[in-house]
Order: structure tokens, then C-alpha cells, then sequence
């Protein structure tokens, strides 16, 4: 196979995983993509990273649409949210062009499996309490606080952004799944977007084939993942996005090890 036709499949897959990731989980696509691209394609980390924060932007509007449309957002709590993780992930940015290749670590294959685990053998098939409800000023500040956090990973590691906020929809705030991870996407559209400009600001532009690719095969998939977890039965949707998060762990596994 040829060198340009190894990269084209490369991108492929890279974009596909995250493109599913996005649509039925709400990962943010360089939960996949970065670390891809820098074991298969030897791409720099910090170039790797820009190119999953710009495949994310498309692939998460297209997909928050689509949960919008079956009113599987919560705009109003997600906003306070929303403004947390945007503040940190440009810091987050900032101190990732001072860390090594090796960025990753065991932090997002960890975060996955245990998410994946936690959906599949324990589905959330409502909500732990009304969205909206349940504490004022503390459920602002645990939201502001949360997509500090957020916003702090998915600057810094490029990955692990989207894992954290749904951790923090569903364990902290009570979110039902469906929910979760349509207000999930819809703020990683706006988080990704800050980042990769950042990115792209703070570092020199990457390379035109395997961003466009990916970005691509992103939202593609993306798309046709988010249409069917809109509609799908909550039992089902924990089952599949356990399933996805599991794999995606699995992946970031040997990835890390090779």
C-alpha cells in the first residue's frame, strides 16, 4: 500500500471512531483522532491535536442539530457550562505547547473504560433529578466548576474533554443520557472551535490532507450516529454508547502501548 493511500485509510478510520464517538457518546473526535495520528502517522502531538479540535467543530454542530431537533438539549443549564469551559480551554492550549508528544498518557483510556464499563452494566434511563432543578447557586457553580475542569483537559490533551462533560452531565447534574450528550455536543462545537483556533494560533498551520480528511470522515459519521441515537430507545442508547466508550478505551490501550 501506498504511502498516501495508508494515510487516506488512516484518516478514515481515525474519523469514523470519531464521528461515531461524537454522534452516539458525545467524545470529543480527538479522543480518537490524536492519538491515531501521532502513533500510525508519526504526526506531531500538538499538530495532531489542532487537526482533532477542527474535525470536532463540524462534526458536534451537526450532531447538537440533530438532538436539537428532538429537544435533547438543555441550552440554559449548559450555557454556565459552556462559559467555564471556554475560559480554560484557551489556558489549556497555552500550557499544552509545554508538554511533550506523549501527552496522552492513561488518562482518556482510563476515563473511557470506566464510562463505557458504567453504561453498559449500569444505564441511566432517567434522570437522577428534573433538569433545572436541585440546588440555585450550587448547581451554577458545580456546572461553572465543571466545564472549568472541562475546558482545562480538551485545551491541554486534546482528548478527554468530551468524557469529562459527560461524566459531569450524567454523575454530577442528574442529566438522562439523551441529554447529556445532546448538551455535550452542542458545547464542544463551541469549545472545539476556540481551541483549534487557538491551536492553530499558538502553533504553525498543519497539514491540508490529513486535516481535511479527517474533518471529513468526522462529520460524515458523525451525522448518521447522532440521527440514530436522537431516535433510539434509552436501554439501547446506554448500550451502544457503553459500547463505543469501551472500544474507544480498548483503542486508546494499544495505542498507548505500541
Amino acid at each position: 500500500m501506498s504511502e498516501l493511500w495508508f494515510e487516506i485509510l488512516i484518516c478514515f478510520l481515525a474519523g469514523a471512531g470519531a464521528g461515531l464517538g461524537t454522534g452516539f457518546a458525545g467524545l470529543s473526535a480527538a479522543t480518537v483522532i490524536t492519538p491515531m495520528l501521532v502513533t500510525l502517522l508519526g504526526l506531531p502531538a500538538y499538530e495532531a491535536i489542532g487537526i482533532a479540535l477542527a474535525s470536532d467543530v463540524l462534526a458536534s454542530a451537526a450532531s447538537a442539530r440533530t438532538y436539537a431537533k428532538n429537544g435533547s438539549i438543555d441550552l440554559r443549564n449548559g450555557l454556565v457550562m459552556m462559559a467555564g469551559v471556554l475560559c480554560m480551554t484557551v489556558v489549556g492550549s497555552w500550557l499544552s505547547t509545554y508538554l511533550p508528544d506523549n501527552t496522552l498518557g492513561v488518562f482518556s483510556v482510563v476515563m473511557a473504560l470506566v464510562l463505557g464499563l458504567r453504561f453498559l452494566f449500569f444505564p441511566i434511563l432517567a434522570p437522577a433529578h428534573p433538569a433545572g432543578t436541585g440546588g440555585g447557586k450550587r448547581r451554577v457553580w458545580m456546572s461553572a466548576a465543571g466545564g472549568a475542569a472541562v475546558g482545562l483537559v480538551c485545551g491541554v490533551f486534546g482528548a478527554g474533554g468530551g468524557m469529562m462533560m459527560l461524566m459531569v452531565l450524567t454523575f454530577v447534574l442528574g442529566y438522562e443520557l439523551k441529554t447529556a450528550v445532546g448538551t455535550s455536543v452542542f458545547i464542544m462545537t463551541f469549545s472545539a472551535l476556540l481551541g483549534a483556533v487557538s491551536h492553530f494560533a499558538l502553533g504553525s498551520a498543519p497539514r491540508l490532507l490529513p486535516l481535511v480528511l479527517c474533518v471529513v470522515f468526522t462529520l460524515f459519521w458523525a451525522q448518521l450516529a447522532a440521527r440514530i441515537a436522537a431516535k433510539a430507545d434509552p436501554l439501547l442508547l446506554n448500550r451502544l454508547t457503553g459500547a463505543i466508550l469501551t472500544a474507544v478505551g480498548l483503542l486508546l490501550l494499544v495505542l498507548n502501548l505500541l
